[in-house]
């Protein structure tokens, strides 16, 4: 699969200055988890699951999680467990395409249940995620994605999801996460990234943001975001990619606030209506979410509707200035200080070094945008509602 490929090839020529690169399953999981852009989530009691996930994909989605955890009743369990097997045997024996697929499990049981209750269908699975995630409970788990692994023939990833109280509260969580960064170290190739559950944060305090606030907004919540990438999200080698947590609106209730997308960048692209489609939508709060996820180190983002999938890989194209800061940086091996091809900004070789090379990574599944191209034309030719 590759971003962007639901765009019409001739548009494609003019937005890109590096056209993404295909990728797929079976690829290194460094680049796989800059790769699943917006992750979107699906319960997987669904009736017509088989049917969502090829509109997905035929809508630039490429990765899913078909989530059997929160999103279903108790109750339900059975049924979405025997529905989603239904589903993904369809989704084989037709031969869709279909995006990165994810189971995420409640138990540590239905790991090597599923798997075998899948059968051929099993290899559509390119891992599980992994709920409430901490060091006394998460080994057990990862060596069931293992076990469920050698019993398909099929390399099976995991995404740890950290969300559980201990990982929000300040007295346990700097312990937590840092058992948590141990266990992970020791399952270093099983990995893919670790997601936030933002949601279950804020449900430790009572607390649920609006759309018009962030969730660095959020005081108790940023803090523990910040903690995990503190810990689990270093650069240095022993981090992981850690995944922004889910943007949970899909339509616009009465504001508080302005606004948060400025008007002149779409008058000068005479995308006004756009701007106001977006306005409409509540995803103006979701860019802006985006954009603080990159800055705070986080890549792709969990979302709940296919809305918010062009988006998020809108801005996760490199920019023209990106790209030529990284390259500057990336080609002074011997360190020092230089003005930036766009004589904006200083690029010091030693200090930038770790943000090019990830910067170079995303470039390589999203692409480099065309000189003078911007956000806008990215979203509006990726599906922009």
């Amino acid at each position: 699969m590759r971003h962007f490929d639901h765009i019409e090839s001739r548009l494609r020529k003019h937005l890109f200055y590096r056209h993404p690169r295909a990728f797929d399953r079976h690829d290194d999981p460094s680049l796989l988890a800059v790769a699943l852009g917006a992750t979107l989530y699906c319960p997987a009691i669904r009736p017509a699951l088989a049917a969502d996930v090829a509109k997905a994909a035929r809508r630039g989605v490429a990765s899913m999680v078909l989530c059997l955890e929160d999103s279903v009743a108790d109750e339900d369990v059975a049924a979405a467990e025997a529905n989603l097997v239904a589903q993904l045997e369809r989704v084989h024996t037709a031969g869709t395409q279909a995006p990165l697929l994810f189971v995420r499990v409640r138990t540590v049981e239905q790991v090597g249940d599923l798997a075998v209750r899948l059968g051929a269908a099993a290899e559509l699975v390119s891992g599980f995620v992994l709920p409430k995630f901490t060091a006394a409970a998460g080994g057990e788990f990862l060596d069931a994605v293992a076990a469920a692994e050698a019993r398909t023939g099929h390399r099976l990833l995991a995404m740890p999801v950290i969300e559980s109280d201990q990982a929000v509260y300040r007295e346990t969580r700097t312990d937590l996460l840092q058992d948590v960064a141990r266990l992970l170290a020791k399952h270093r190739e099983r990995v893919l990234a670790v997601r936030i559950g933002a949601t279950d944060m804020s449900a430790a305090y009572g607390l649920r943001r609006p759309p018009d606030l962030s969730i660095y907004d959020i005081g108790p919540v940023a803090g523990a975001i910040a903690d995990v990438v503190n810990i689990l999200g270093r650069a240095d080698g022993t981090g992981f990619v850690v995944t922004g947590p889910v943007w949970e609106y899909f339509s616009a209730g009465e504001r508080m606030f302005k606004p948060q997308l400025r008007q002149s960048p779409f008058e000068a692209l005479r995308a006004a209506p756009l701007r106001e489609r977006l306005i409409t939508s509540d995803l103006d709060g979701l860019i802006r979410e985006v954009h603080l996820d990159k800055a705070n180190g986080l890549i792709g983002k969990t979302v709940i509707h296919p809305s918010h999938v062009a988006a998020v890989h809108a801005l996760s194209v490199v920019t023209h200035e990106e790209y030529c800061d990284a390259s500057d940086i990336l080609g002074e091996n011997g360190g020092g200080a230089m003005r930036s091809v766009y004589a904006n900004k200083m690029n010091e070789a030693k200090p930038h070094r770790a943000w090019a090379e990830r910067l170079m990574l995303r470039a390589r599944v999203f692409g480099v945008a065309a000189e003078g191209v911007t956000f806008v034309e990215l979203l509006e030719a990726a599906g922009g509602q």
